[in-house]
């Protein structure tokens, strides 16, 4: 072979091999998603809903270039831990943990796969992070938690009802960070010129005992703490307070909507929109240790002004003015 016919013989063969290489499709990455509430709860889909097309306008579609791995642990403690072996097992880019006892499970099982969470409730004092500035090793993501937004609760439910005296906090201690809260609410009650309680429950019937010993006494309210068990078991907390009339101030617009009085909380549901822009960037090469964890800046006030009313309470004009949503 002529060495002219060698050389463009090789020259085809490598443009041919760069063309083949170019037309080969990207990797397929994968996702472990932890999400705290059940599968059918339609705040689930939502979530997920969001999740997978905030992905998508980041360019990650799932099935062509990203594949999801869903767990829904429908704030069950056991639960958590389960998927999140399940989910690490599955050796994922990166993981998805909603709420401190999926992010804590996730860390039980890993200290080197990327982690981002959301709903989360003092990382630095739980260890998960080294500074909300600088995360460090393989943790970030987005809390949920302001001190201000203690006081706003308090106000709220004061302004809704002048004559509350009382304000009953509601928490599983097995899936909420109950100290994180209970020492603010404490100091903000005093000014309100409230006296502030913990309920701990466990189950339905619990939360039915706690509720029906609070209201037994006058100027009650309550209040339920962020806890992916008081979403799961929102029924029997609404349905219990406005059967014994107590106003509720549930942190989740998931509340009124569903019979509660108020809630004064962000979106729960964007929130897994945003995680998908630190979801993209790890994918992208970043390290959670660089990437500083973020707190919600945007809430929202919901009223359902026809439980007020079976509840027998004269919502002020000014307190319907400063709402968001009323729900009549």
């Amino acid at each position: 072979m002529r060495r002219r016919d060698l050389i463009a013989g090789l020259t085809a063969t490598a443009a041919a091999s760069r063309r083949a290489w170019a037309q080969q499709p990207a990797p397929m990455r994968r996702i472990g998603v932890l999400i705290a509430f059940s599968e059918s709860d339609p705040l689930a889909q939502a979530s997920k809903a969001a999740f997978t097309a905030a992905l998508a306008r980041f360019g990650w579609v799932e099935g062509k270039n990203v594949r999801i791995d869903y767990r829904f642990a429908a704030g069950d403690p056991a639960l958590f831990k389960t998927f999140a072996a399940e989910l690490v097992g599955l050796s994922p880019d990166v993981i998805l943990a909603s709420t401190p006892p999926a992010v804590v499970a996730v860390r039980q099982q890993t200290q080197a796969m990327p982690v981002v969470f959301i709903f989360m409730i003092d990382p630095v004092g739980l260890g998960l992070v080294q500074s909300l500035a600088r995360p460090g090793d393989n943790t970030t993501g987005f809390g949920s938690f302001d001190a201000r937004l203690v006081g706003k609760w308090l106000e709220l439910l004061k302004d809704a009802s002048p004559g509350i005296s009382r304000v009953a906090m509601i928490f599983n201690p097995d899936t909420t960070v109950a100290p994180a809260f209970t020492a603010a609410i404490d100091a903000a009650a005093s000014a309100f010129g409230m006296t502030a309680k913990s309920l701990p429950v466990h189950d339905d019937l619990e939360i039915e005992r706690a509720i029906t010993a609070e209201a037994r006494e006058p100027g009650g309210s309550l209040l339920t703490l962020p806890d992916s068990f008081n979403i799961a078991h929102r029924a029997a907390i609404i349905g219990t307070a406005n059967r014994l009339g107590l106003p509720l101030m549930g942190l989740g617009e998931i509340y009124p909507r569903s019979g509660g009085l108020m809630s004064y909380f962000f979106d729960p549901v964007d929130m897994y929109a945003q995680a998908a822009s630190y979801i993209d960037r790890i994918l992208r090469g970043a390290k959670p240790g660089d990437l500083p964890v973020q707190q919600p800046d945007k809430f929202k006030l919901i009223l359902n002004l026809k439980t007020a009313k079976a509840l027998g309470l004269a919502v002020p004009q000014s307190l319907l003015q400063r709402a968001d949503e009323v729900i009549e």
